[in-house]
């Protein structure tokens, strides 16, 4: 029934979120705090490589990761574009096994983290974090608080793809579970042709939230240390509204 980031959703955060570009200054703050780190990068949830084309035009040596099929082919897609190459793989966060302390970094932007369905599974990504850096590696990891939602909320909007061709999407708040700490979205695309409805994708976005102590202690029981917090990309200006984007960094000892 439902589909994670098929073809029309992967068109959508093409249009909207294209290789390069900055989402409030994300990506010159994460190559300012991975600058330095010589070795290997892995970007998890890199999508269609937004911020790993850049970070590879850069210099650094970078590689992703990503469930969705459809967004690692518009992630090749976009290397190809740029004259880049690099390892890109289809794999679960949770159950990838690349090698044993391979990486320098793990990077996870864009509040990615949050997509992660169950506090079982969030654990277990983070443990194999750890287990695949390399000793004082560091992991990035930008997540988001609920603003003020509201239940049966919604948007509309729509994405002109070529004189004849056109998406639109809705998204809706279905469920808010502040005991569970999530909000679930619908978001309906829907793909037209002169008018005519030719396809349609129903995705379900389930966000899962943390207080900042609670996720400081998660990294801290996985075996990270050396913890710090910030807010809208400025490093360890400690964040003061839910509104902000909240960005951990810590290191594997």
């Amino acid at each position: 029934m439902y589909n994670h980031y098929g073809e029309l959703a992967t068109t959508v955060y093409e249009l909207t979120k294209p290789a390069g570009a900055s989402l409030n200054g994300d990506i010159d703050y994460y190559m300012e705090r991975l600058e330095g780190v010589t070795g290997r990068i892995l970007e998890a949830g890199v999508g269609s490589g937004r911020m790993l084309i850049p970070l590879l035009e850069e210099g650094f040596h970078i590689e992703g990761i990503d469930q969705s099929k459809d967004m690692l082919d518009a992630c090749q897609k976009n290397l190809s574009a740029h004259h880049l190459t690099t390892a890109i793989y289809q794999d679960d966060l949770a159950f990838f096994s690349i090698s044993d302390n391979y990486y320098d970094a793990i990077i996870m932007p864009t509040s990615t983290f949050c997509l992660i369905q169950t506090e079982e599974l969030a654990n277990q990504v983070l443990e194999n974090f750890h287990r695949h850096l390399k000793p004082n590696g560091k992991i990035i990891i930008d997540l988001d608080l609920p603003f003020y939602p509201e239940l049966g909320e919604s948007s509309t909007n729509s994405f002109p793809i070529s004189s004849k061709e056109l998406i639109t999407y809705e998204k809706k708040i279905v469920e808010i579970d502040w005991l569970k700490q999530h909000t679930i979205y619908h978001l309906t695309y829907a793909k037209w042709v002169e008018g005519v409805l030719v396809k349609q994708e129903l995705q379900q976005f389930l966000l899962r939230w943390y207080g900042l102590n609670e996720f400081k202690l998660i990294l801290e029981k996985v075996g990270f240390q050396d913890i710090s917090i910030s807010s809208d990309y400025e490093f360890d200006v400690h964040p003061v509204d839910s509104n902000q984007t909240i960005t951990f960094e810590a290191i594997k000892k």
